[in-house]
């Protein structure tokens, strides 16, 4: 095991051991004649550090201010005591930053964006908001379509995971070529270009984290800072996890559809899958048949059936920074 990772497991023993013995201690601590203060939680609850600056796209954002360090800090403890949830997120990476990556880079997106994804939908490709906004990158129907996606009550390709990337893709190099700044281009997939473009000429701001902003887009950007911050590091704050925990890429064979499939069950069964196998590998699907009347060519993931059950020895880590050996 590395050095890091030994003085992590090392600082958390403690810190679980002092939790252990702070019930005891604090027993003994007396408050006047009649009552003691006596701890009822058996571990200790800490405040991870800020640091004194983060790099976005290789752009250092110092973060030294009250304002921004604070606003970090609030973001850090969020992810930090979301237990369940940055648990989740960390292993659902493992699935989707492998298919991300290349077409960020394809697209000359700067590799942060898929921490975009991780706070937009939690690497949840189902995401639905109350909005209306669906899918990892949490696409508004209107602009999906804008962006060249199908959405219809019978398919909805903001949940065809690299049909909606580059939609995403699309998106960001418009809003670049408007701010020159990656930063401003993640407050305007949040709030929309024209609000950001005017709050920035009415507040006199060079930088769209200097502006005064609702309460949601204002927590966007350090959210975004903050996903980077614990997925280069979980074992920091306090997240260990092992390789085979991890969840694995889902191997799959693809066919080319031309025409429409009335009864996608059956089309399954054909496959040698479940349909609900069939609609986990190609959630663009919404309804239990597939309409094509115009002959379009639609693309089907058949999971294999060598990737059909879980097999801890095959379970590769994506980034090793993730686990613990």
């Amino acid at each position: 095991m590395k050095k890091k990772q030994i003085s992590y497991l090392v600082s958390i023993s403690l810190a679980v051991a002092l939790g252990a013995a702070l019930p005891l201690l604090l027993a003994n601590t007396s408050v006047n004649e009649h009552q003691s203060v006596k701890s009822e939680v058996p571990y200790c609850v800490t405040s991870p550090s800020v640091p004194q600056e983060v790099t976005f796209d290789g752009v250092t954002i110092d973060l030294r201010r009250y304002d921004r360090r604070e606003r970090m800090d609030r973001e850090l403890l969020s992810f930090t005591y979301m237990h369940s949830s940055t648990l989740l997120m960390l292993k659902r990476a493992n699935r989707y930053f492998p298919i991300i990556e290349p077409i960020l880079k394809e697209n000359g997106i700067p590799d942060d964006f898929k921490y975009l994804m991780v706070i937009e939908s939690s690497l949840n490709v189902l995401a639905k908001s109350p909005s209306g906004a669906a899918g990892l990158w949490q696409i508004m129907p209107a602009t999906a379509r804008e962006l060249g996606l199908e959405v219809n009550d019978n398919i909805d390709e903001r949940y065809h995971i690299e049909k909606s990337t580059r939609a995403a893709c699309k998106y960001f190099k418009q809003a670049y070529a408007k701010y020159g700044d990656w930063m401003s281009v993640s407050a305007a997939y949040n709030a929309g270009q024209g609000r950001i473009s005017k709050q920035l000429d009415k507040q006199l701001a060079d930088h769209a984290m200097d502006l005064w902003l609702v309460e949601e887009t204002s927590r966007y950007m350090f959210r975004l800072l903050a996903a980077k911050e614990v997925f280069s590091c979980p074992q920091r704050f306090g997240f260990l996890l092992k390789q085979e925990q991890l969840y694995p890429l889902i191997p799959y064979t693809e066919q080319q559809v031309t025409t429409s499939i009335e009864n996608l069950s059956e089309y399954a069964e054909k496959q040698g899958i479940t349909y609900a196998q069939l609609r986990d590998a190609n959630a663009w699907l919404r309804e239990p048949s597939l309409q094509n009347k115009s002959g379009k060519t639609y693309v089907l993931h058949i999971p294999t059936q060598a990737g059909m059950y879980y097999d801890p020895l095959k379970t590769i880590a994506h980034d090793k920074r993730w686990v613990i050996d």
